[in-house]
């Protein structure tokens, strides 16, 4: 099971009316059939509170809608963006109307990234403000809280540590102290230090010299009274050492407790303090509980799916409209599905494959794809098998690439296949024989793929990505870069992919061409395996064994990172819902908390 651990990469910035912090739940707002004294405060006197009677701005009256239009929109501006698209609307018309102002909307969107940012990267005409808006607000919500979460739990775990280091260097001083003891008592000298031991030693040659007298001879010199006396006198000395010794001991314990950080009460169960005696049980409890900061419970929650795998998992996906399913494909040659709705942490619904057949390929599944009830996998056993999720996973066709797929785009009408021969292949996959075209773009393998209705575009291992119009059946553009991509996000008309490096490349796609914009470095430090970026949000994943959630302005602004063990091989993201696959066969899913 992989360890996640997360860093907070930048100072969290608040959704509403400035960058203080995480912004509170959605405010709740009277609904369309709320009562006429619900809306006394909006509507002017001697209005109808009918949404049909809604006064417009300009009325003379009293109330909210008495205001200057401008005033209206930048009160507007503070409340959430959830709320404003959603509940201001069934007030009446007028206040719907505050949705539909672009420039209110890109006020806001300004406020919650900064001003030294820009907003969007590609292409302002045709841009979706209040869906960026909303994801923005919602992201800064979930991943900063988090980030300010964990990274404070971090902090008090290394404290812990720290606190618990002298009391370590005290059991361990105690340990090779009680060793020595037993050493000596070995000897038949009890609790001695060096300097007893060289008494005791100088001591046994007097005697034995004595005994042997001038000559050589044996000589009784010392008698038993004498002999008495100098045991009595040995004894009193190594009282003496093992008291000096005993109290050096302690003093030393003392000083290193000292240094710590409240290590003086670590260190007490280490010191024979008689009202320990009895009562070891509570001390050590007492001396284990942390006092942490009480807080809110985190906006997110993190399951681990059970391991299912039993080697690298290279892909995950996320379908059912709303993340309720999730699709692994590892390099066990399986693909399994997942249902995250059922349970705490995600139960196993099917291993996808024929009945009699050990696995769902005969080679490495390297990517995932989906359109409506059908799931498409892709493998190093050359071929594409399509499953109908409806139907429990049941087979509904296979297509043989003739070399690796590495990469799938599914569009209502085609699926796309990039694969290992520089080939992007397209099927129809109701067609008794699915291949429509099969293009060659590129001079190497094909890595990555995105498409939507008018255009296909695809990276390539030769440094090379590619625009081909699908409408007009030929290709328009291609681009030389000084790295390869392999992983690609293609929305509205933007496109950002990860390279081989670490970085960040976006692009503009209008009028049949595709313009490179900008390249960012975000802190990745190898290969970008996995990106998801949507109009408010972008999430990156990266073999340095990282995840980062940023806001996409330029340039990027990262939010929070998830440290994991191993190498991160992909992600996916559905309805706010974050799946991460990693190379320890682990699976980590990351939701809104109910």
């Amino acid at each position: 099971m992989s360890e996640a651990r997360v860093d907070l990469s930048e100072a969290g910035a608040g959704t509403h009316g400035g960058l203080d912090g995480p912004s509170p739940d959605p405010m709740k707002f009277p609904s369309s059939e709320a009562s006429s004294s619900d809306q006394q405060g909006l509507l002017p006197a001697g209005h109808s509170a009918s949404s049909d009677a809604s006064p417009s701005p300009s009325a003379e009256a009293s109330g909210l809608l008495s205001l200057p239009w401008e005033m209206v929109t930048h009160i507007a501006s503070h409340l959430p963006a959830q709320c404003v698209i959603t509940v201001l609307p069934k007030v009446c018309h007028a206040l719907g109307n505050v949705g539909k102002d672009s420039t209110a909307w890109q006020l806001r969107a300004h406020r919650l990234i900064g001003s030294r940012a820009g907003f969007p990267v590609g292409p302002r005409e045709d841009f979706d403000w209040p869906s960026a808006c909303l994801e923005m607000e919602q992201l800064i919500t979930c991943w900063t809280g988090q980030g300010q979460l964990v990274a404070r739990r971090t902090q008090e775990d290394e404290e812990e540590r720290e606190q618990a280091r002298p009391q370590e260097r005290a059991r361990h001083d105690g340990e090779l102290a009680a060793e020595g003891q037993e050493d000596g008592r070995e000897d038949e000298i009890e609790g001695v230090g060096v300097v007893a031991q060289e008494v005791a030693y100088g001591v046994d040659e007097g005697m034995e010299v004595a005994m042997e007298g001038e000559e050589g001879k044996m000589q009784p010199i010392v008698g038993g009274d004498q002999l008495a006396g100098l045991r009595e006198a040995l004894e009193e000395r190594l009282a003496d050492d093992a008291a000096a010794l005993m109290e050096e001991r302690d003093h030393g314990m003392a000083f290193d407790a000292d240094e710590g950080q409240d290590g003086a009460l670590n260190n007490r169960e280490d010191l024979p303090d008689p009202r320990n005696i009895g009562n070891g049980r509570e001390v050590e409890m007492e001396q284990h509980q942390s006092p942490r900061s009480p807080s809110p419970p985190p906006a997110l929650e993190c399951i681990t799916l059970p391991s299912g795998h039993i080697a690298q998992v290279n892909s995950v996906l996320l379908v059912g409209g709303e993340g309720a399913v999730c699709a692994t494909g590892s390099r066990d040659w399986n693909v399994k599905l997942w249902d995250l709705q059922t349970g705490s942490g995600g139960t196993l619904l099917h291993t996808l494959g024929r009945q009699g057949d050990f696995s769902t390929h005969r080679g490495w599944v390297w990517c995932l794809a989906s359109q409506g009830p059908l799931l498409a996998s892709g493998a190093f056993d050359s071929t594409v098998r399509l499953w109908d999720l409806q139907a429990g996973g049941a087979e509904r066709g296979l297509i043989r690439a003739g070399a690796a797929v590495l990469c799938l785009s599914y569009q209502t009408d085609v699926l796309l296949a990039g694969t290992f021969d520089k080939r992007v292949s397209l099927y129809d996959t109701r067609a008794a024989e699915p291949l429509v075209k099969s293009l060659r773009l590129h001079g190497s393998a094909v890595m990555c793929l995105a498409a939507d209705d008018k255009y296909i575009i695809s990276g390539s291992k030769d440094c090379t990505v590619a625009v081909y119009d699908r409408r007009a059946g030929k290709g328009l553009k291609r681009l030389r870069l000084s790295s390869y991509l392999l992983s690609m996000s293609y929305s509205g008309c933007e496109v950002w992919a990860g390279d081989n490096r670490g970085m960040l490349h976006s692009f503009s796609v209008q009028g049949g061409t595709i313009k490179p914009l900008s390249q960012f470095d975000v802190g990745h430090t190898a290969l970008v395996t996995g990106i998801h970026r949507s109009p408010g949000s972008l999430y990156t994943c990266s073999s340095d064994r990282t995840v980062k959630v940023h806001i996409p302005c330029a340039p990027p602004r990262t939010l929070c990172t998830l440290r994991h063990q191993d190498g991160v091989n992909g992600l996916s993201v559905e309805a706010g819902i974050l799946a991460v696959a990693s190379g320890d066969a682990c699976v980590e899913v990351w939701r809104p908390r109910k």
